[in-house]
């Protein structure tokens, strides 16, 4: 006997046990399907009938997974993947209340309309949807479910206050990793729950809160469709979400979907606000309490009666409004985005000639966008399905397998994973579809296999980012107050129970890099309570270490050994710098004075050994008048003054206040007034470190390399630089103070006005090539002029008389008997071809060489006080006055300038014979004999 069907509206809030009651019904019938929101639920419930009643009658069939054994008797489905016209005894469908969700609604509303079991149907919900099913479902009873706890409102909490057993709800992919994130460095690490997740990594994250390996949890709104978990509490870091189109506002009945997911059972619940969502109102906050909401009036609806005998047919019937006024038309989906947009392009309409080939395209366009890329580029790849369906029947074998291989690698971010596993859900549905592939069982195993180690590759790297067991075993410590041993190796590694967390440099404490916030916190506390006895152990012999042990950087940095342990400041006098020491408060004050004075020891030793010059110049009582005003800005230089700045100061000083002053070690050089002592490595490098700090400058000029004479002066390098290192800049390299005054000595015998040419010692101490040694005279105020002549030849050695020459065993005399009267003569053939004719000794002659040189001469555009002071020169101080004493360029000299006139020095004639010629020798001969 056949009984009549009955329709059940299962309606209350969460945590009334809805969802299992379905379950039991449907078990009670020997056939049934329920139809879930999510895929993750779909999974869950799947497992759970699989338990009672085994695999072999349970199908789980969602929109990238299909299990469906011979025979199947209970089927679990996604509402968009629920079969339809299989007679089932029982059917059911969960979360009913989404009929009014402005992306699925029209999915839920169908299934409210036709999906009916033979003798049973249920659909689950809220109590907002009993107005709506009244209206559209006369004949359906209504049985109202009481929520099994209470659930209290809580309002803003910390993230850092946030109790135990907590989950903490995000509406973005970003959010929800950034409070993971935070999650980790203050509480140890969180699970992380999202709909985006393959069932096989979400259950895995599930497992490490359920399992007590993390406290809390973070997820999307995915948690508040049925997921049972052990929740105590629920906290809103936002109150508005992205549905696809646009930001808006949770409505009361949506923050409560997901704050009933707190309190399990008997276990009463709390639900809040944290992060920047802002306090709830308090009439929002006892409606979710009270679970009173404004019942739904419309319902999202798309007309399921389609026409496929073109594509304009099946458009229209996809836009046809509806009649009812519950029902209100869904928003432009995009699967019918899809179909909008393929069906105008010219390859695909001319393919649209049946019904068949519309429902196809149809069929292709309802693919989801797992991938979340722009709508034209996944219309590109449903165009690539869609042709070849159509001209094959089946996709390709090797265009799958390529696109499936593309994808099955496990390496790279949580993002690059996640991406992956969105794009190889796109190919499980495809697999999926029936008749789209040869072998259906070997591509769904193939893409699940590849979901399967993504899953898991993506489960580790969630795990490895967001949970953290350092952490975690540090605060339990920390609350339990228990003494923790911390063991510091000899790089500096320190642990602490165990567990590494920084590094211990000098007496400041380095959290490991993986720390910052409030774990960094948690991590340094727990770590400095565990140093402290270190911290007195290392300062006693840091006292007693030698001076050796301790030096600068050139940045101002003070090291022991390795290790930074303070930095130089400015103090009041340029000389006098104070050292300040980099030591953590937890090990307190007096290791930090006791590090502070050794460090102030070695600065003021350091500073007294190098600048002994200068400071007993400072000290000296008997200089007096414009001596001791010298004196002075020689300090405040630090022994190193550009004559050009002090020129006027220079000429005022009368001999016996330079006497005294050179009795210091001061040199007045022609360019630099310095103390050369104080031009030796260390003391440059200190030098650079003292005046630097005196300039206040953020990042300190390092010293050149000790032994080098010039250096690139650099286009943006200041002279002051140069100056302070022992330089001085011309052209495109700087020279060294003292060498460039021995190169000023040299160029004191040179005539600056006629001209003079570099010598081979010149170019010597300066290390330079002609071309170089060009460019620093330019830069010193010199004009070069560059010319080629003709390269000298070495003159031929003379040899002996042929008639006088003893003949030796090893030097056989050849050439003296070949011209000597009592030889014999050659065959006329051999002296012709020992003899080269005339022509042929013209071509034999090498071309003459030329070299390079360089004319100098005084251009005055070297700043007062710079100008050379060479003989007959433009100087002050040269001997004799200009314009007497002229001469004329010397023999063999190159071109010469003064002043308009140019003198040219020619070379002298010489009568030069090529040793080599026989002729010429035969001429020589000749010559000798007359």
């Amino acid at each position: 006997m056949v009984t009549s069907s009955r329709t059940l509206a299962v309606l209350g809030p969460t945590n009334t046990g809805k969802t299992h009651y379905a379950i039991e019904r449907m078990l009670a019938h020997r056939t049934g399907i329920i139809g879930l929101p999510l895929r993750l639920l779909a999974r869950e419930v799947y497992d759970k009938i699989v338990a009672l009643r085994g695999p072999s009658v349970v199908a789980l069939v969602t929109g990238e997974e299909r299990i469906v054994p011979p025979r199947a008797q209970y089927w679990v489905c996604t509402v968009e993947a629920m079969p339809e016209g299989t007679g089932a005894d029982f059917v059911a469908v969960d979360e009913i209340q989404l009929c009014a969700d402005p992306e699925r609604g029209h999915v839920f509303t169908n299934r409210l309309l036709n999906a009916r079991g033979l003798h049973e149907t249920q659909f689950l919900g809220s109590h907002t949807m009993r107005g709506a099913i009244s209206a559209m479902v006369p004949e359906a009873e209504f049985i109202g479910r009481e929520r099994m706890s209470q659930l209290s409102y809580m309002g803003p909490k910390k993230i850092s206050k946030m109790p135990p057993r907590s989950a903490i709800v995000g509406f973005s992919v970003d959010n929800v990793y950034a409070i993971a994130e935070l999650l980790r460095r203050q509480k140890g690490g969180a699970a992380v729950v999202m709909g985006a997740l393959s069932p096989r990594t979400r259950n895995a994250q599930v497992d490490l809160y359920q399992n007590g390996d993390v406290d809390y949890l973070v997820a999307t709104d995915a948690i508040g469709m049925g997921l049972n978990l052990d929740i105590n509490h629920v906290a809103f870091s936002s109150l508005t979400k992205f549905d696809g189109r646009r930001m808006r506002g949770l409505a009361p009945n949506e923050l409560a979907q997901i704050a009933g997911r707190a309190g399990r059972g008997m276990s009463h619940g709390t639900f809040g606000v944290t992060g920047e969502a802002p306090d709830l109102p308090d009439e929002v906050a006892q409606a979710i309490m009270d679970h009173r909401f404004t019942p739904i009036r419309k319902l999202e609806w798309r007309n399921d009666r389609l026409q496929f005998g073109s594509a304009e047919a099946l458009i229209s019937s996809l836009e046809t409004r509806p009649q009812d006024e519950w029902l209100a038309p869904a928003r432009e989906a995009d699967d019918l985005i899809a179909l909008k947009t393929l069906s105008a392009q010219a390859d695909i309409r001319a393919r649209l000639d049946d019904a068949r080939a519309v429902q196809l395209l149809w069929d292709v366009c309802r693919v989801p966008d797992f991938r979340g890329i722009s709508p034209a580029e996944h219309a590109g790849l449903l165009e690539s399905i869609f042709l070849d369906l159509h001209s094959h029947g089946r996709l390709a074998d090797d265009w799958l397998a390529r696109q499936i291989r593309r994808l099955d690698r496990t390496d790279g971010d949580i993002d690059t994973l996640s991406k992956r596993l969105a794009y190889i859900r796109t190919w499980t549905y495809v697999a999926q579809r029936k008749g789209w592939v040869d072998d259906e069982s070997h591509w769904r195993g193939a893409t699940r296999a590849v979901e399967d180690r993504l899953s898991d590759a993506l489960h580790g790297a969630l795990t490895q980012r967001f949970v953290d067991r350092r952490t975690s075993v540090l605060l339990r410590r920390l609350k339990q107050k228990e003494a923790m041993v911390a063991e510091v190796n000899d790089t500096g590694d320190v642990t602490v129970e165990g567990e590494f967390v920084g590094r211990l440099e000098g007496f400041r404490f380095i959290q490991d890099k993986g720390s910052s916030g409030a774990e960094a916190k948690a991590i340094g506390q727990a770590s400095l309570q565990a140093l402290s006895p270190h911290f007195h152990l290392k300062a006693d012999r840091f006292y007693n270490a030698p001076d050796t042990e301790i030096d600068f950087t050139e940045q101002g940095g003070l090291m022991w050994g390795e290790q930074a342990v303070g930095k130089l400041v400015a103090g009041d006098d340029p000389l006098k710098p104070r050292a300040q020491a980099f030591v953590d408060e937890a090990a307190g004050d007096e290791v930090a004075q006791k590090v502070q004075r050794r460090l102030q020891h070695f600065i003021d030793r350091k500073v007294a050994t190098l600048f002994e010059p200068l400071l007993n110049l400072q000290k000296d009582d008997a200089l007096t008048g414009m001596a001791r005003g010298f004196g002075f800005r020689m300090i405040e230089a630090f022994g190193v003054l550009p004559r050009a700045e002090v020129a006027q100061e220079v000429k005022d000083l009368d001999q016996d206040a330079r006497g005294a002053l050179r009795k210091h070690g001061i040199r007045f050089g022609q360019f630099t007034i310095f103390m050369p002592l104080l031009l030796k490595p260390a003391p440059t490098r200190l030098r650079l470190v003292l005046w630097s700090l005196a300039q206040g400058l953020s990042e300190f000029p390092e010293s050149p390399p000790p032994g080098l004479v010039t250096v690139p002066s650099g286009k943006d390098v200041p002279q002051a630089h140069h100056t302070m290192a022992g330089y001085r800049a011309a052209g495109e390299r700087a020279i060294r103070i003292d060498m460039l005054e021995r190169l000023a000595d040299m160029l004191r015998s040179e005539d600056s006005r006629g001209g003079f040419e570099a010598k081979a010692d010149m170019l010597s101490i300066t290390g330079m090539t002609l071309e170089q040694f060009a460019d620093l005279m330019q830069g010193l105020g010199y004009k070069a002029e560059r010319g080629e002549r003709e390269k000298q030849r070495a003159a031929p050695e003379v040899q002996p008389e042929p008639a006088t020459q003893e003949p030796t065993p090893a030097e056989p005399q050849a050439e003296a008997a070949d011209t000597s009267p009592e030889a014999p003569q050659e065959a006329p053939e051999a002296a012709a071809e020992a003899q080269p004719q005339p022509a042929a000794a013209e071509a034999a002659t090498e071309a003459p060489e030329t070299e390079v040189f360089y004319v100098f001469t005084w251009a005055g555009r070297a700043g007062r006080g710079d100008r050379p002071q060479g003989r007959k020169g433009p100087g002050k101080e040269a001997r004799g006055k200009p314009g007497k004493g002229k001469r004329p360029p010397r023999k063999g000299k190159p071109d010469g300038e003064r002043g308009a006139k140019t003198y040219t020095a020619k070379p002298q004639k010489k009568d030069r014979i090529d040793p080599d010629n026989p002729f010429a020798a035969a001429l020589m001969g000749l010559k000798d004999k007359s």
